[in-house]
């Protein structure tokens, strides 16, 4: 059964559809002379990778309500061109950027009829008049054979790459993340960047001036971290510096800084929260990262520690402060889902992923592809700024609050206000203040159910970790913290969330989103859509080990979580 719930911003269903031929992928957007969106897209009428896939551009008057017919930067053909990514300059020029299998490699020993959207050539064309034409000549960049393209299986004679996200600026530079591979089709993979110090400036294309860093015959690599360390992505920092992040097959995305416009680069180390913080998660999927016109980051992933490429449904965000040369991230939120797919590993299909970021007069969309669909969404500002914050604002959220028990506030015969159906409703959460005597598990916390266990509980469970259960009857939903999150004889505040959008349960401890730590892969849960009516006895039972309570009739977002914890019992 569908929820019933209003409409979320955050549904992937909500956005609107940019023209394809039927596989679409990267979508990426900038901003025109006139105003307009223009959209370089790699498309095609068969699966990813078969024949005719070639690069296209749209373009949107109306913010992403309406697109012009496909214009073709490359025509569909025998010759494969593929991941194209754009660059405006301040003349109003666009580039783009992609792979072109110009040498018409189709066979590699044996094999025929090879995917080829990898392979050959890294070319460029561009467009004086926003995207309604493309230049007649067809550019390409001077990609310098390095160790990883003698390696590979044509001994370097054909090179092997792709690139995602879009080239940055810095200072008066352009600079275009790509990945090289040294095994056909995906393997042995590092990083490497195009700079150019004059194609902001110069009219004539011929006269580009083109740099591969970093210097040297190895590109952005940490044995480490194993074979798949590809589809880096930069932005440029307040600082003059250079942060980079890619994905990997460990389950955690890796980051590295160049202090030196792209020259050299720290040694690549898993992506933290904050220095010497906890690890992030992500699978093996696109780890895209923006820079805000304020100077704040954002950062897309998927937020658990899958090694393959399955679990791309819910999309998550966190966002990112500079401080001293680095970038703090901010625990995450979810930013788009489908809830077509109720499996968090995405087994349904439901590859939610390649975004890009547009933000024009204060307000911000993302794109996105399930490679059979793409879409533009408007994100509620809301949203990052709450993210942006985190950690400075200290104040109780208001908003849905239907029960508030302070420290001591009478607890006999506590009357529980009527919870909304998750049907209908955009959740509910449940934020305690509790400090264990000890930590034995099966401690009732919070209590509404009725005698048949009907309603909402939370308890301690073993390894430290806390439960909620939520029940209408016939449909019971059960999810736990982290294990080692509640200690004896310490405060702890505890957050669980029930998000009806994507039928996810969250919990927030002691300011920080549990994302399953090195037990699980992800620290968050999916409930059946068919859950509910929860409401109970109509009465809540709290524990001695309770010393505040609060519900909301709906999901609180990470932050507001977080801002509870920061104002303290």
């Amino acid at each position: 059964m569908t929820p019933t719930r209003g409409r979320d911003l955050r549904d992937i269903r909500t956005g609107s559809e940019i023209p394809s031929e039927g596989y679409c992928d990267q979508p990426y957007v900038v901003i025109t002379k006139d105003g307009r969106w223009l959209c370089t897209m790699t498309t095609g009428v068969g699966r990813e990778g078969e024949g005719g896939q070639h690069v296209v551009s749209t373009s949107s008057a109306d913010r992403g309500k309406t697109w012009t017919p496909l214009v073709n930067i490359e025509p569909a053909g025998e010759i494969a061109a593929s991941w194209a990514m754009p660059l405006v300059t301040p003349a109003g020029r666009v580039y783009a950027f992609y792979s072109y299998n110009g040498d018409d490699v189709r066979t590699l020993g044996e094999r025929k009829n090879i995917r080829a959207d990898t392979i050959g050539w890294y070319c460029y064309r561009y467009t004086d008049d926003n995207g309604k034409t493309w230049s007649a000549k067809r550019y390409r960049l001077p990609m310098r054979v390095t160790a990883v393209d003698r390696d590979n299986d044509w001994g370097g004679d054909v090179q092997i790459f792709w690139g995602i996200g879009k080239p940055v600026t810095l200072n008066s530079s352009a600079i275009l993340a790509f990945t090289k591979i040294g095994r056909y089709m995906l393997d042995e993979s590092e990083g490497w960047f195009f700079r150019s110090d004059n194609i902001l400036i110069e009219p004539d294309p011929d006269k580009l001036d083109w740099e591969l860093l970093p210097e040297g015959d190895h590109g952005l690599r940490n044995p480490e971290f194993g074979t798949i360390q590809s589809e880096q992505n930069l932005v440029p920092m307040n600082d003059g510096s250079l942060y980079c992040m890619y994905r990997t097959t460990t389950g955690y995305p890796c980051h590295a800084y160049s202090r030196d416009g792209g020259r050299s680069w720290t040694p690549p180390e898993h992506a933290t929260y904050a220095p010497g913080g906890r690890r992030m998660k992500n699978p093996r999927a696109c780890p895209r990262i923006w820079k805000a016109a304020n100077g704040k980051y954002l950062f897309w992933f998927h937020n658990h520690s899958g090694k393959d490429f399955l679990g791309r449904n819910p999309a998550w965000c966190a966002g990112g402060v500079e401080v001293d040369g680095h970038i703090h991230w901010s625990q995450p939120e979810i930013l788009l889902y489908d809830e077509q797919c109720g499996d968090a590993l995405g087994k349904g299909g439901v590859r939610v992923s390649y975004p890009d970021l547009i933000e024009q007069d204060g307000r911000y969309w993302v794109t996105e592809t399930q490679k059979s669909i793409a879409s533009v969404h408007e994100i509620d500002a809301v949203l990052f700024e709450g993210m942006w914050t985190q950690g400075t604002v200290k104040a109780i959220a208001e908003k849905g609050l239907i029960l508030s028990v302070a420290p001591g506030d009478a607890r006999d015969g506590l009357r529980m206000p009527r919870m909304p159906d998750l049907h209908a409703s955009g959740g509910l959460s449940v934020d305690l203040w509790i400090e264990l005597a000890d930590a034995r598990a099966g401690q009732a916390l919070f209590d509404t159910r009725d005698a048949d266990r009907k309603g909402v509980a939370v308890t301690t469970v073993h390894d430290g970790a806390v439960e909620i259960r939520l029940s209408d009857g016939q449909t019971e939903a059960r999810w736990t913290s982290d294990a080692g999150m509640v200690t004896a004889g310490t405060p702890h505040h505890v957050v669980a969330i029930a998000d009806s959008g994507p039928c996810i349960i969250t919990f927030v401890v002691d300011g920080e989103l549990c994302d399953g730590g090195v037990q699980r892969q992800f620290g968050w849960g999916h409930f059946p859509p068919e859950l509910g009516d929860v409401n109970g006895a109509g009465t809540v039972t709290l524990g001695p080990a309770v010393k505040s309570a609060r519900v909301y009739g709906r999901y609180l977002r990470t932050a507001e979580a977080v801002g509870n914890y920061h104002a303290g019992l």
